[in-house]
């Protein structure tokens, strides 16, 4: 799981398309709720490439297995290695948790 996570989680700033789409998508977050269900987390909020940010209403929610290509990659350095060490001990501790509750 914990090279899964780090492999798949792709780096704000980094630019895809998603299936079904013609335009691009920048990744401007990652890890993102959804304010209407808190109870679910998105790998990704994203942005029409270029304009970026246009106001309400123009970022959108979704996840790893519905990009189709990625364009680039953004970028990446010590700090966010630090951020995917945290993000996979949290779906490690998750994980055990719920491996704990089906042992039940």
């Amino acid at each position: 799981m914990e090279n899964k996570m780090k492999d798949m989680l792709l780096p704000i700033g980094s630019v895809v398309l998603l299936e079904g789409g013609t335009r691009k998508t920048v990744i401007m977050g990652v890890l993102q709720f959804d304010a209407k269900n808190q109870e679910k987390v998105y790998d990704y909020l994203g942005v029409p490439y270029p304009e970026g940010y246009l106001g309400p209403g123009s970022t959108y929610l979704f996840n790893h297995e519905h990009i189709t290509e990625v364009y680039q990659r953004g970028y990446e350095d010590d700090e966010r290695e630090r951020f995917m060490q945290a993000v996979e001990q949290v779906y490690k501790t998750v994980d055990e948790a719920v491996e704990g509750q089906d042992n039940k």
